[in-house]
């Protein structure tokens, strides 16, 4: 198994452990949660539903809290290619299972072990019977419930949306784009946590929102968001997983669970929206700064409806919330790739290129970065710090994906060369004197060198 599947493999089972994981749970609550997640299934990186068992989430409830998400990474397998050395076996495990649906994988796996001596795990059994559509979710399936939900606790369950602005000029370029806000909601307060205007609709927006709204909030156990493109991603994946925070997409079509931020959209649109644009906005940062004020002074001092307190009062009552330390904070917000180290000890990103330690020739490696700064890389192998990649080629200083971090145009100087050439060459043509050019360029570059 490569790394690159290594570590997806380890961002799905903290997606699946990462309610377990509460330090606000006592041990009741956590086997009447680990019983429930160990009923419904999950989708697996490689495409597949799964289900686990509570022995498994339990493994890596305790594989996370020694080792963090390096600790949930798969180890080598010692019951590989059994199957394949018995396919009998699959097609007994099959006949099994129909034989009486509700027999268990487990109990499969213990059947054929007392009958043939050979054992194979509950994992394999399972993935057996699901590639023969033979899973308990095939036949077994529960009827849709709906219900309303709210967090019991500030900071238990945060909500993340993009809503499309009004037409702002743009800084960098002479035309308008639609600002896009970015905003994060606390379920059980009803708190605006932070929200800002963006040109630009991608991953390094969201994170950036979010990183803001946890220096300033707190961090959240369980992030809530859609499946656009700047919440499903790797990145936002790997910074929920190294914060400790849950990572949550709603279904599509499923409109349930997101009526408070919808709610929330339609207010922002008619008691700020409408007013800013009638008072007109001259470009993103006075945009941002009238929202900044209006969230502050009215969104989240208003009385609201259902709750009877204003959402500030009701976030700040139960006291400081649980805080990131800053290298954690640091760590969480950078990009991570695998690339495979060229035989000049190497490594390609983003058409820069770095040298390593020659050691790691052949390998595949981690590289861990922040997308706004090409000019530092990390270097880890299987998990393990393995030094910096040091600077060879360098085209890009932040990552294309980022192009809000791009570096502005250098402003014109000025100089017509070319002009004070064909000057040059016209005074010699009516004058009859030849003139060196070379010393013309070097001349014009030393007075506007004296210039400066």
């Amino acid at each position: 198994m490569d790394n690159d599947m290594a570590g997806q493999i380890a961002l799905h089972r903290w997606a699946v452990i990462a309610e377990a994981t509460s330090d606000r749970l006592n041990p009741a609550e956590r086997g009447a949660l680990v019983r429930r997640i160990a009923g419904q299934s999950h989708t697996h990186p490689d495409g597949s539903g799964r289900r686990y068992s509570r022995g498994t989430i339990d493994r890596w409830i305790r594989a996370w809290r020694a080792g963090g998400l390096e600790g949930l990474r798969p180890s080598s397998r010692s019951d590989a290619g059994t199957v394949r050395s018995h396919p009998e076996l699959a097609e007994e495990a099959v006949a099994l299972r129909l034989e009486l649906p509700s027999r268990s994988a487990a109990q499969i796996a213990t059947i054929i072990f007392h009958r043939h001596g050979v054992a194979v795990s509950e994992r394999t059994v399972r993935a057996q019977l699901r590639r023969r559509g033979l899973h308990r979710e095939a036949l077994e399936a529960e009827p849709k419930v709906f219900g309303r939900y709210e967090a019991a606790r500030p900071n238990e369950r945060w909500i993340t949306d993009v809503l499309v602005g009004p037409w702002v000029p743009h800084p960098k370029v002479d035309v308008s784009v639609r600002a896009k806000l970015f905003l994060i909601v606390d379920d059980h307060s009803r708190l605006l946590v932070d929200g800002v205007f963006y040109a630009y609709e991608n991953a390094r927006a969201c994170q950036d929102l979010l990183r803001r709204a946890i220096v300033r909030r707190g961090v959240p156990e369980v992030l809530y968001a859609d499946n656009g493109a700047p919440f499903k991603n790797a990145w936002l994946a790997r910074t929920c997983a190294v914060l400790g925070s849950r990572l949550v997409h709603s279904q599509p079509y499923s409109p349930e669970g997101r009526g408070k931020q919808e709610r929330l959209n339609r207010y922002i649109r008619d008691a700020f929206l409408a007013e800013a644009t009638h008072h007109g906005i001259d470009n993103l940062e006075v945009l941002n700064d009238l929202f900044a004020a209006w969230a502050e002074q009215v969104a989240n001092r208003r009385l609201h409806a259902e709750t009877g307190q204003a959402p500030i009062e009701r976030f700040e009552a139960s006291g400081p919330h649980r805080q990131a330390e800053p290298e954690r904070l640091r760590e969480a917000f950078r990009w991570s790739v695998t690339r495979k180290v060229t035989r000049t000890a190497t490594v390609p990103l983003e058409g820069n290129q770095y040298a390593v330690d020659p050691s790691l020739v052949g390998r595949r490696v981690e590289l861990r970065y922040d997308p706004e700064d090409l000019t530092r890389i990390d270097i880890f192998y299987e998990g393990r710090s393995a030094g910096v990649a040091t600077p060879f080629v360098i085209g890009r200083h932040t990552h294309r994906a980022v192009p809000q971090a791009a570096r502005p145009a250098p402003a014109p100087t000025g100089v017509d060369y070319l002009g004070l050439v064909a000057a040059a060459h016209e005074e010699a043509a009516s004058t009859g004197t030849k003139v060196d050019f070379t010393q013309l360029a070097i001349f014009e570059l030393g007075d506007e060198e004296q210039a400066q």
